[in-house]
């Protein structure tokens, strides 16, 4: 499940992006007052539209990034029972929450994973890996579709997009100030942006970036119970139950790179400081959770 490690991605990117250019084009300029002082209410203006653009243009670029970050081929015609399987299975979860069918891909990775991303509950799309196809049976591999498809019809994207894009702007409207103060107060730069400004904004804006993250954490964990509930009724909870269960005794056998271990879907016993990063909650909590449903 690695929608949020790419909309994050994908996310942080356009940011850094976005401020080297403007940066560069010398746009920031409109954020002094006279050459002299800082304009507070324009930073904060500055700060919402690229703060909330780049969440959106993150969103309007998850399905493709995704595609191409995991590799991930999407099923055009069925070649095999599988995926005529895969494709019924989407098709008919999805008219049962009430969504537009969503494109349906397979990457190949060992892992037993899956994900859904798009723009909209009518434009998404749904992966397994070719990993959870081959270890899991058919009414493990439904609950865990079934999971995917809770997220798209919650509207769990938009959402994240919207706390992602406020998140953004704090961290660029605080960055700018450290930027200012290092400039104007430590190096005593009296007119304009010096040197000091922009590279204390660039390590003020990437160490609360990554700070901000934990909030958008906090949301996907929450949000994890909600889809756990939904593929729950789309599959039947005790489906949902075994196909955790699977993940869990899995998940030992089956580590994530060092780069994602945030992002996984298993848990286990971490330290406070990684869970502060997990965008989901240890499997045991939401195994615990379906089963007090019963």
């Amino acid at each position: 499940m690695k929608r949020i490690f790419y909309f994050l991605l994908t996310n942080i990117a356009i940011m850094l992006v976005l401020g080297v250019v403007l940066q560069l084009l010398g746009v920031e300029s409109i954020l002094q007052n006279n050459g002299a002082d800082l304009n507070l209410q324009a930073l904060l203006v500055f700060s919402a539209v690229f703060g909330m653009g780049g969440s959106f243009i993150s969103l309007m670029m998850s399905k493709w990034m995704a595609k191409r970050m995991s590799g991930a081929e999407v099923i055009v015609q069925p070649r095999s029972d599988t995926e005529r399987w895969l494709v019924n299975t989407v098709q008919r979860l999805s008219q049962k929450a009430g969504i537009g069918m969503p494109e349906v891909a397979i990457f190949h990775s060992a892992e037993i994973n899956a994900f859904a991303t798009g723009m909209s509950r009518n434009s998404a799309l749904v992966a397994v890996s070719s990993g959870l196809l081959s270890n899991m049976n058919e009414n493990e591999a439904e609950a865990v579709i079934g999971h995917e498809i809770a997220h798209v019809a919650n509207g769990d994207m938009v959402t994240l997009t919207l706390i992602q894009g406020v998140v953004n702007t704090f961290v660029i409207f605080f960055s700018r100030i450290v930027g200012f103060f290092v400039d104007r107060v430590l190096l005593k730069n009296e007119r304009g942006h010096g040197i000091g400004y922009y590279i204390a904004s660039f390590v003020a804006q990437m160490v609360f970036g990554i700070l901000a993250s934990g909030i958008v954490m906090y949301f996907s964990r929450w949000r994890e119970f909600r889809a756990d509930e939904g593929g729950a009724e789309l599959a039947g909870t005790r489906n949902m139950i075994a196909a955790l269960e699977k993940l869990r005794r899995n998940s030992g056998a089956s580590e994530l790179p060092d780069q994602m271990v945030a992002f996984g879907i298993s848990g286990g016993a971490k330290s406070n400081l990684q869970k502060f990063f997990m965008s989901h909650p240890p499997l045991e909590e939401r195994i615990s959770a379906l089963k007090a449903r019963l």
